[in-house]
């Protein structure tokens, strides 16, 4: 039973890769709610994926995050005292409006992977589709990655109300520890 007073919002945050997206699938299966997942938000708010945005202007991308934040906490507080999870991108340190707003109304819990893994999974996924993220299109692409993912880790474990290790397992066996820790469980 979630204790009262306690924040009914989670909010997944953590590198590209990290499985924000399939943890919080599952996680909002586990806890029978709804997964808002913020990229998809933003493709909605503006027709345009969050890759299109940013490479028209980074900026404009992080403008449209925060209003997407801001919304997505809007529903939050509508939806009082209901239970939802937002899987956040995985730039949202870099956007400390998005992050804050996303802070106050859930908790932040922070799926840890090393640099090494996120690496290896973006660079399957850039194998598959072609090209490497905007932000990583560089002379050393892993270099730049090595050192973005730091700065990232130490805002992510900076302000993450919980700490979870994404680097191994299942995302369904990462969401049942967290359904527990977070105490989703609505039955009386």
């Amino acid at each position: 039973m979630v204790e009262s007073g306690q924040k009914r919002v989670v909010v997944l945050v953590g590198p590209k890769h990290s499985g924000k997206s399939s943890v919080g699938r599952a996680l909002a299966r586990l806890a029978h709610t709804t997964l808002f997942d913020l990229d998809d938000l933003i493709r909605k708010r503006t027709g345009k994926s969050p890759r299109e945005l940013y490479l028209e202007s980074p900026e404009h991308f992080r403008t449209e995050e925060a209003a997407a934040a801001r919304q997505l906490a809007q529903q939050a507080e509508e939806n009082k005292p209901g239970t939802f999870i937002i899987a956040a991108g995985g730039g949202l340190s870099d956007n400390p409006e998005a992050l804050e707003t996303l802070s106050v109304v859930g908790r932040l819990v922070y799926l840890e992977v090393s640099a090494e893994t996120a690496w290896n999974r973006i660079a399957i996924s850039a194998a598959k589709n072609g090209e490497l993220p905007p932000f990583l299109r560089s002379e050393n692409p892993q270099e730049t990655h090595r050192v973005l993912h730091e700065k990232r880790a130490l805002a992510y474990s900076a302000r993450a109300d919980i700490r979870v290790d994404a680097g191994t397992g299942r995302p369904k066996e990462i969401a049942s520890r967290l359904f527990y820790e977070l105490k989703l469980d609505n039955r009386a």
